[in-house]
């Protein structure tokens, strides 16, 4: 066993998953999903004043673009899931980046604001979200150890259990058939994979991790480029700025090259490519084997049924549902944290006189004076995310263990602790924030600074870094599930039912996602199984959207009433947000506490 592989079986992944495909995922996705969207949102400005040289009015500029980056990105996240559904999650993932790269490239040749730099934030908000959306598409495909497709696995009571794994769509063959005829009853067809049930929300924690280091990646390397550049003798502010655009550009080039070489062969992946994103005549469902009677009838799934099962799992399964929720809450706590936290502590300053000059002048005098402020601002926000980083490893290793307790079938519901100790976090760290007399962490002349404002600002990284960990680790949960599926009536149609389109043998697994009761008046019929990572991709880009939902309601919300109303009224929402995810959290537990009594009754 090499180095390598040895360190593999101490990670999370899958055993089907390689060394090179780990490294990808968490070196090229994880790690760069955010780095080039974090250096474009911190070097914007620039571009706007020193290569356009608009000086007034920057502010608007930049929250307009901003904004038109969220719209772009709610359109674009499910048409990226559902493209990856067919396409497959590499070629998404390597055309993110290549976008990426080229609007880099475009950006620094705009000459006004609009439309050329309008329409280069637009290039860029397609291609960042592809890669977004791929970092939470392909974690199940890594964590899946429900084996090869159509591979027949052995049931609890010891008999045989036909377990299409990965992204395989149902095919019935009279083998099949036959096996699966003398199952009793539903606990005999898992609707899990026991073995892989901790591994998303384990792996969730890397990703945090990783994410969190392309941060940093983008503020110490990539930010710091335009002054380098601009010390080599006869290169203008202006050229500066253009080089560090290329160099980043190029950057994400190599990126997508790597991605593209190092995800093949990825797990779940079969038969996916043009023909079937196209849906051309001869596409083979992906993890659908060719030796199947069946397989030259089968169809690739509709878009509008992918996207209407990614969105009905929300509403039908819990673990996706809080996965949803999840990540709306974890995306609104990035932007508390990297806007509102800085905006309250600088209108702190104006709003007691501590600055002189007007909140909206951009001109160096005024950073200088408020330089104080701005310190504040930065060391605060990077307290939250430096703990956070520092948890999202921790985070995970506490999902993998609370959903290995949750699966132990005694019948008690186990609370999902990291869930609802984010949450709390939240509730406490963001209610308190904006109650302080002041957010300095000393008393200056009198104000009544506390270093009581770094825990706060430590609970509500925690509680971001919290939710991104426990949405991805419960989201993959999810997507790895199987669905029960009664075939004895399929069977009875005869061909009839064979030549049908799969939506509708599909349809027939939903029901309550993790309980067997789906077939509770029918135990006596034959079953089969089917895999929901055939859908990994469009859930992928729904739980994207609610992130984007998120951060459009807390800007303008938030933004709206921390003008008419309060100060803190962005930091209540948050609070709001976390109460509602601890709610949701506690009423699912619940739920499943009851109906695993139920069953046991039964």
């Amino acid at each position: 066993m090499t180095f390598s592989q040895g360190l593999l079986r101490r990670l999370p992944f899958s055993a089907s998953t390689t060394p090179l495909q780990a490294s990808t995922y968490l070196l090229g996705i994880a790690l760069f999903s955010i780095s080039f969207l974090v250096f474009l949102n911190s070097s914007v400005s620039f571009v706007i004043t020193d290569l356009i040289g608009v000086k007034e009015g920057v502010g608007d500029i930049v929250g307009t673009l901003g904004f038109v980056d969220e719209i772009v990105a709610l359109i674009a996240c499910p048409i990226w899931g559902l493209v990856s559904d067919r396409s497959g999650v590499r070629y998404v993932a390597v055309v993110g980046y290549g976008v990426i790269g080229l609007s880099l490239f475009l950006f620094v040749q705009a000459r006004n604001v609009y439309p050329q730099l309008l329409l280069a934030r637009i290039f860029f908000a397609v291609g960042a979200t592809a890669a977004a959306t791929m970092v939470t598409a392909i974690l199940p495909s890594l964590t899946d150890e429900t084996g090869p497709a159509a591979e027949t696995i052995p049931s609890p009571s010891g008999r045989p259990s036909v377990t299409l794994s990965v992204d395989s769509e149902v095919t019935i063959t009279p083998e099949r058939f036959r096996s699966s005829s003398n199952t009793p009853s539903d606990e005999d067809v898992p609707t899990e994979n026991s073995e892989s049930t901790g591994k998303p929300s384990a792996l969730a924690g890397y990703v945090g991790l990783f994410t969190g280091c392309g941060a940093l990646v983008a503020l110490s390397l990539f930010l710091p480029l335009p002054a380098r550049f601009s010390h080599v003798e006869g290169v203008t502010l202006a050229d500066a700025i253009k080089y560090s655009f290329y160099v980043v550009g190029v950057i994400s080039f190599l990126v997508a090259i790597f991605v593209f070489f190092g995800l093949r062969g990825l797990r779940s992946e079969e038969g996916k490519g043009f023909r079937m994103l196209l849906g051309l005549k001869g596409a083979t469902p992906q993890g659908t084997a060719s030796t199947s009677s069946l397989a030259p009838r089968n169809k690739p799934l509709p878009y509008h049924h992918l996207l209407n099962r990614a969105l009905r799992l929300g509403l039908t399964d819990p673990d996706i549902a809080l996965g949803y929720l999840g990540g709306f809450v974890a995306r609104a706590s990035t932007v508390a944290i990297s806007l509102f936290l800085p905006l309250f502590v600088n209108t702190y300053f104006f709003s007691h006189g501590f600055c002189q000059g007007s909140p909206t002048d951009p001109s160096p005098d005024l950073k200088r004076e408020c330089r104080q402020a701005y310190v504040l601002a930065s060391i605060l926000s990077g307290v939250a995310q430096l703990v956070g980083l520092i948890c999202a490893p921790l985070f995970g290793y506490l999902s993998s263990r609370n959903r290995n307790r949750s699966g132990n079938g005694n019948g008690v519901g186990v609370v999902n602790w990291p869930v609802v100790v984010t949450a709390l976090f939240g509730m406490v760290g963001y209610v308190a924030f904006p109650m302080l007399k002041s957010p300095e962490y000393k008393d200056v002349q009198g104000r009544g600074g506390s270093p009581v404002v770094f825990l706060l600002a430590a609970l509500m990284g925690v509680s971001q870094i919290g939710a991104i960990v426990c949405s991805l680790g419960s989201l993959g949960k999810g997507v790895l599930k199987v669905e029960v599926v009664n075939v004895l009536a399929r069977q009875q149609g005869g061909d009839h039912h064979h030549d049908q389109d799969q939506e509708t043998l599909v349809e027939a697994a939903d029901g309550e996602g993790d309980t067997a009761p789906l077939l509770e008046n029918t135990a006596a019929l034959p079953k089969d199984t089917v895999s929901r990572v055939r859908l990994k991709g469009s859930v992928a880009g729904v739980y994207s959207w609610f992130g984007g939902a998120a951060i459009l309601l807390l800007t303008k919300l938030g933004g709206y009433l921390f003008d008419s109303w309060s100060t803190g009224a962005p930091f209540y929402l948050m609070a709001v947000f976390n109460g509602v995810l601890l709610l949701a959290s506690i009423g699912i537990d619940v739920g499943r506490a009851a109906r695993a009594r139920r069953r046991h009754l039964l």
